[in-house]
Order: C-alpha cells, then sequence, then structure tokens
C-alpha cells in the first residue's frame, strides 16, 4: 500500500515537500489505518516552531532535516493483525499530515487505546491516545468537523480556564487575551464569561479582526494591536497569550508594570516576532504546557472525570460559536501543501475550519 505525506523542514517552516513510500503490511500486534481528514490551524504551526523543544517532530519521525507536524482528525482501520482491534472501527486522535499510519496499539479499552510504538513511549500520553469511536457513547457523526477543529483547541481552553480558577486569578480583576480572534482564545473567552466571578475579559486583534471580535459575545470589549493605551493599566491583569508576539506583550509589560500580575504564553501565532523586548517581566511569565495540566488533573480528579469535563466544556463551546465558524473541505496533496502555506502566513481567515482530506 502507498502512503503520501507532507513533510516540513524544521527550521525553515515554508520549504515543503510530499514524499511518498510503500507501506509493509501490519505485524502481529500492529493495525494500519486510512487517515480520513484533519483539521488544519495556527495550532499546528506552533507544534513546529516549538518541534524540537517540546518533542513534536518525534511522533512520525523522517531521518533527515525534514519532519512531520502531528494534527487532530479521524482514520478508519483498514488492515488489523491485533486481536482487539477490527477492520472498519473509526479513531479519533493524532496523525501525521499524510494518507496512512502504521500503528501498535496497547492498553486496549473499550472505549480507546494508546499507541504502543517504541518511538512513542516518552512522549505525552494525551497525544498518544486514540478514541474508538464505534464504541463511543457520545459519538456523533455529524460533528466529526467540529471535534477536529475545536476539540483539541477548546481542550486548552478549558484547561487555561480551570488554571486560571485554581490560581484565584492571580488577583487579576481583568483578562488581556492577545491574538483574540485565534479559536483557543474564543474558547477561554467563552468559558471566562460565563464564570461565576466574573472578570472583565479583553481581546487585543488585528484591525481586520476588530469588528468581528468585538460581535463575539464573549469578549466584554477589543482593542487594535495599536491601540494597547485605551487599556486601562491601573487593574490588576491576567494576559494569556496565543500569539507569541514580543513586541505587544513587552509594551503590555511595560504599561501594567506592577499590575501585571502573571502572563500565561501559550500560542505563537506572530511565531516571527516571539522574541521578547527588555520590558518583558520574565519572573512573572510562564509558558504553559496544557498536556501537563491535563496529566495532573487526570491524577487529582480519578479516572474519566477530566474527559468528562472537556467534553462538556468543548460541547458548550462549541455550540456558543457555531455561528461564528465555518467549514472548507479540502481533497488531496497539492491542496494541503497550499492550505498549509496559508495558514502559515496568517492568511487564514479565524472564523474559517480547514478541514483536510489527504486522499483527493
Amino acid at each position: 500500500m502507498q502512503n503520501s505525506q507532507l513533510e516540513v523542514h524544521k527550521t525553515t517552516y515554508s520549504n515543503t515537500r510530499v514524499s511518498e513510500q510503500e507501506l509493509a503490511p501490519a505485524e502481529p500486534g500492529e493495525i494500519l489505518v486510512a487517515i480520513d481528514r484533519f483539521a488544519l490551524t495556527a495550532n499546528n504551526i506552533t507544534y513546529a516552531v516549538v518541534g524540537e523543544r517540546i518533542g513534536y517532530w518525534n511522533f512520525f519521525p523522517v531521518n533527515d532535516d525534514f519532519g512531520i507536524i502531528p494534527v487532530w482528525g479521524f482514520a478508519d482501520v483498514v488492515e488489523s493483525n491485533h486481536d482487539e482491534i477490527s477492520v472498519g472501527e473509526r479513531l479519533y486522535g493524532y496523525w501525521p499530515m499524510g494518507t496512512h499510519l502504521r500503528m501498535r496499539p496497547g492498553r486496549v479499552s473499550a472505549t480507546r487505546f494508546f499507541d504502543a510504538a517504541e518511538h512513542r513511549a516518552e512522549l505525552p500520553p494525551v497525544y498518544n491516545a486514540y478514541a474508538r469511536c464505534s464504541h463511543e457513547p457520545h459519538y456523533d457523526a455529524s460533528l466529526d468537523d467540529a471535534r477536529m477543529l475545536l476539540f483539541p483547541l477548546y481542550a486548552t481552553s478549558f484547561c487555561l480556564y480551570d488554571y486560571l480558577i485554581a490560581n484565584d486569578f492571580f488577583g487579576a480583576e481583568q483578562i488581556i487575551i492577545p491574538s483574540a480572534s485565534s479559536k483557543t482564545s474564543v474558547g477561554l473567552a467563552v468559558g471566562l464569561s460565563r464564570d461565576e466571578g466574573k472578570r472583565r475579559v479583553i481581546g487585543v486583534t488585528s484591525s481586520g479582526n476588530l469588528d468581528a471580535v468585538r460581535n463575539m459575545g464573549c469578549y466584554d470589549s477589543a482593542v487594535d494591536y495599536n491601540d494597547l493605551e485605551s487599556i486601562d493599566a491601573s487593574k490588576p491583569t491576567v494576559i494569556v497569550d496565543m500569539s507569541g508576539n514580543g513586541t505587544v506583550l513587552s509594551k503590555l509589560h511595560a504599561m501594567l508594570g506592577d499590575n501585571m500580575k502573571f502572563t500565561s504564553n501559550v500560542g505563537l501565532t506572530h511565531y516571527e516576532e516571539n522574541s521578547m523586548g527588555p520590558e518583558f517581566i520574565r519572573e512573572r511569565s510562564q509558558m504553559f504546557f496544557a498536556p501537563g495540566h491535563m496529566q495532573a488533573r487526570n491524577k487529582e480528579w480519578g479516572p474519566g472525570e477530566f474527559e468528562k469535563r472537556t467534553y462538556q466544556f468543548w460541547l458548550e463551546a462549541t455550540q456558543a460559536t457555531a455561528d461564528w465558524i465555518s467549514y472548507r473541505h479540502l481533497n488531496g496533496m497539492p491542496l494541503l501543501q497550499a492550505a498549509y502555506k496559508e495558514v502559515l502566513s496568517g492568511e487564514a481567515r479565524p472564523d474559517v475550519g480547514l478541514i483536510i482530506s489527504p486522499t483527493a
């Protein structure tokens, strides 16, 4: 069987290639899946930017300066040499940008398994877990697009929301969210807008997205990147940053001074501008790693509780943003390659979800 995959240079992200290789049949204990479709967002660009530091290149390794950026989506089992997994099963999880994947299921339960491939053993468990959709009591195929696009992002939104609550919002009275039109930002803003001890939520975005952010209903106000001075710097403030824009963060830190209680660095939407200036307050800033938060909560809350709360948060946030997001479906490697470069360049619209079928 022939496999095609999109590979990205690990330092020059605009340099891509499509490779093809013959796949050997599944060995004992293995399965072979055909990747049906997956979502492509700015979050996937973050995977590339921090790929060496956090290990994202290691999930689907390539033996040179190129790598495969992971994506979230659905696949179907087309060959099984595993006693507990059947041909035809539908799976949700973490895939390469390609047409097929050989896997070695381990820790198999009725509703999920983990890929026990040796090279994935030291990687975060959340990325190695695959849902067996056919066995999920809540599985609804009509929500596939929303699940692959929004669940990974809104799961991070939920982690951030939970993290802020656990830390009593660091004493803040207002929350500033740069890159406010990013889907993770919107998911967080939806959660914050419904919080009982509601704090003021300010979205920071580009002029082109300003009206859309103001009309979402989950932000109390929105300002242009060029109008940061309009924010009230006298209030204790938390910044949850999805942009990684060092210029913007440094300016906010300089404005707020002692009132900048904490900055959670989450994403790198503006990955080319992520060097922080001298005003950036490092001692009250910290990179947020959602899988680490998930692991901690799983231990604290017990089996299944984190998944239950995350699913409910995703469902409510998806319903709240249904009128804002539409979906654009693309088929085949050439269109995947073009869509990837569109997202990389920042040209992709935040209110349009890109759903890719790797096979034309």
